[in-house]
């Protein structure tokens, strides 16, 4: 059966996150922000002192444990049952997520409470990644590859971080994202591919509105039994 999933993959700067929660607002699904729980689990590990252990990482996670808690107001990074949706933007979780979340075991651990998470939404959630469609939720009723040319997405990041946008920022921050795709592709540990059942979309020249738009208009023929407005 498939979930009643909105999974979005794609590569760095293509906008998925803020793409993926006005998608999950128009659509009455929540949000699962993979990020912020791997901040979570980067937080225990340096307030319990551990090192980048992968297996010793995820068994405090089981024990403490780490999850997105789902409430009212939609999923929330918890640990102990502590809302931590401040404590994992700290700096040094920001340093160190990078390296936890790359740990195989810390990945399997995320992915379980992802899954875990999903299943308690009464009416879907919309959840974006690297891996999603091709790991996380295979399963997914709808799986989007969401891209746009390197130049275009080099262009919105500079905007959305209020940088200015020079032909010299533009082309560094160009080659940056381009060597980034580069690793994401090439890693060993969930590896940026497009899902062979994914929808490919480039918003290269899209605006924000018509990409959401264009999203939902797929979600209303995946998901027909949940009359979407």
């Amino acid at each position: 059966m498939r979930a009643n999933v909105v999974a979005i993959d794609g590569p760095a700067g293509s906008g998925k996150s803020s793409t993926s929660r006005a998608v999950a607002d128009w659509l009455g699904f929540a949000h699962l922000d993979s990020g912020a729980l791997y901040r979570a689990f980067t937080l225990a590990a340096l307030d319990a002192g551990l090192p980048d252990s992968g297996s010793r990482i995820a068994g405090l996670g089981a024990d403490l444990p780490v999850r997105l808690a789902f409430t009212a107001a939609g999923f929330h990074p918890e640990i102990a049952g502590v809302d931590v949706t401040e404590a994992v933007r700290r700096p040094d979780v920001t340093a160190r997520v990078s390296a936890v979340s790359a740990l195989p075991e810390v990945r399997e651990a995320a992915n379980r409470q992802l899954r875990a998470a999903a299943a308690h939404h009464p009416r879907g959630v919309v959840i974006d990644g690297r891996d999603i469609g091709t790991v996380v939720f295979p399963d997914a009723g709808l799986k989007v590859f969401l891209t746009a040319s390197p130049a275009e997405r080099a262009r919105r990041r500079l905007l959305q971080e209020s940088r200015d946008v020079s032909s010299e920022t533009l082309r560094a921050e160009t080659a940056r994202l381009v060597a980034r795709d580069a690793a994401d592709a090439g890693r060993a540990v969930a590896p940026l591919r497009q899902a062979p059942d994914a929808v490919p979309l480039d918003t290269t020249g899209m605006s924000f509105e018509v990409q959401v738009e264009a999203i939902v208009d797929l979600a209303r023929k995946a998901f027909p039994h949940l009359d979407i407005a």
